[in-house]
């Protein structure tokens, strides 16, 4: 479900793959993320996903006017994982509203795995 913005000029929407890339995009930026993952489905293995496809590593739920993110990270070995999450959290939360207006209900990191260099 795409979310919707009416105001009087009329109404916009906006899909949940865009609001997914977005927030992908800003997820990436913090320090520590190394990308998106997915998880294959035949050996549970997480996958890094390239940055054409990171709204496969996000779900988007909206609910009335508010935006439930939950997005599936890589980190980097050795940094403070919930520091990183925290970091996280307050980016997408920030980027998505200011990109499209709608309120943020909550983001939840998922970690999926770690890169070892």
């Amino acid at each position: 479900m795409a979310a919707e913005i009416k105001n009087e000029k009329g109404l916009i929407r906006i899909s949940n793959s865009v609001i997914a890339n977005i927030a992908g995009y800003a997820a990436t930026k913090c320090y520590g993320v190394v990308g998106m993952a997915i998880r294959s489905g035949k050996d549970g293995i997480a996958q890094l996903l390239k940055k054409e496809n990171l709204d496969k590593g996000i779900k988007v739920k909206v609910v009335g006017d508010t935006v439930d993110i939950s997005l599936y990270v890589i980190m980097e070995y050795g940094v403070n994982l919930s520091t990183v999450g925290d970091i996280i959290k307050s980016d997408v939360k920030y980027q998505v509203e200011e990109a499209t207006g709608l309120r943020v209900g909550s983001v939840t990191v998922n970690v999926e795995s770690i890169r070892v260099n």
